[in-house]
């Protein structure tokens, strides 16, 4: 896969891992400069702004900001004005960081909202007119491919075969993996669906005057998101894949991670890398589905933010576990960023 980058101007409750390191280096070879991920995403805009250090990166600079960029385009087809405005006043944030921080490398992403929206061209044109940013819209197969290189040192450790997915907010990516004795894990195959938290949210509303009712309508997201799934269902019928290690990254596994441990605020750093029991993510999705947007609102770790949306992420996970199911979960609060940093970073290795 072609990779392209634009020249700038411990918690209780579960098991953590640790960092990712980044190849190693050659002998000799030093590796300089400052490095930018920026992920333009349905419902998200993140950046990470980052130096080499050692056999991995530090942070210097971050920023991330729900634009939800893709709110009406289910029904529309295109990116509305509202949300583009959001979009771009956030990305205009993310330009003035690049700028103060002396960026020499950076390349930013934009997903499943640019990919579907019939103005997201024009979107993308606009951006770089008004900010510099000029977004690269990738494909379903590259976003795959990022969030796994971002993620996948938080697999447990093991051989066989793993499932990585990206719960995001227009789309999912469902990863296999197979890793054999002594070898890094490969992908075998993976499989894009047009459910996320928000456009399955729009497509299918999580709405009810009853507990009887909310529970009904998260039976419809769910059986919409488990006829999405159904042909990599059949792959891994066909191919015999046993369920074995399973790690997820997204926000709706990070939200649920935080209830898990009963956090009071979110913390990264008890969150990524967490193991928990599928058991335990599966009895939180189903208490979720059955309280009202205002009721999960007062939940510490949802907020307003997410209250409406979460339950949409609760359905497709509950189908991911149905489909591979795991015995525990793996977490990760990390994914296309750091999978695109990696990137960077291991080309200018190579072209020093």
């Amino acid at each position: 896969m072609a990779e392209r980058a634009q020249r700038a101007a411990p918690a209780s409750g579960g098991i953590r891992r640790g960092v990712a390191p980044l190849p190693r280096r050659p002998k000799g070879q030093t590796q300089r400069g400052t490095y930018a991920a920026l992920d333009l995403g349905t419902n998200n805009c993140r950046l990470l702004i980052a130096r080499a250090q050692g056999d991995g990166f530090v942070v210097i600079d971050a920023f991330s900001r729900i634009v939800r960029l893709g709110e009406g385009l289910a029904a529309s087809g295109y990116l509305s004005d509202a949300a583009m405005d959001r979009a771009v006043a956030a990305l205009a944030i993310c330009a003035d960081k690049l700028r103060r921080r002396n960026v020499t490398l950076v390349r930013s992403v934009a997903t499943e909202a640019c990919r579907r929206a019939t103005n997201g061209r024009d979107f993308v044109a606009r951006v770089q007119a008004e900010t510099g940013i000029r977004l690269e819209i990738i494909t379903a197969e590259q976003e795959a491919r990022l969030a796994v290189s971002g993620c996948q040192a938080l697999l447990e450790p093991g051989t066989g075969a793993a499932l990585v997915f990206d719960i995001g907010g227009g789309s999912t990516e469902l990863v296999l993996l197979d890793e054999q004795k002594g070898a890094a894990p490969s992908i075998d195959d993976w499989f894009s669906a047009p459910w996320g938290v928000v456009s399955l949210s729009e497509s299918e509303p999580h709405i009810g005057a009853s507990e009887e009712e909310l529970r009904v309508a998260y039976g419809r997201m769910r059986q919409r998101v488990a006829d999405a799934f159904a042909p990599f269902a059949e792959t891994l019928r066909r191919r015999g894949a046993r369920p074995g290690r399973l790690l997820g990254t997204s926000g709706t596994v990070t939200t649920l991670a935080s209830l898990h441990l009963d956090l009071p605020n979110y913390d990264r750093r008890a969150v990524d890398g967490l193991i928990v029991p599928s058991t335990a993510m599966r009895d939180l999705s189903q208490r979720l589905a059955g309280m009202s947007v205002a009721a999960r609102a007062e939940l510490a770790c949802i907020g307003t933010e997410r209250a409406d949306l979460v339950v949409a992420g609760c359905a497709i996970l509950e189908v991911i576990l149905d489909l591979w199911p795991a015995e525990r979960l793996s977490v990760a609060d990390r994914g296309i960023r750091e999978g695109i940093l990696r990137t960077l970073m291991a080309h200018e290795l190579v072209r020093r």
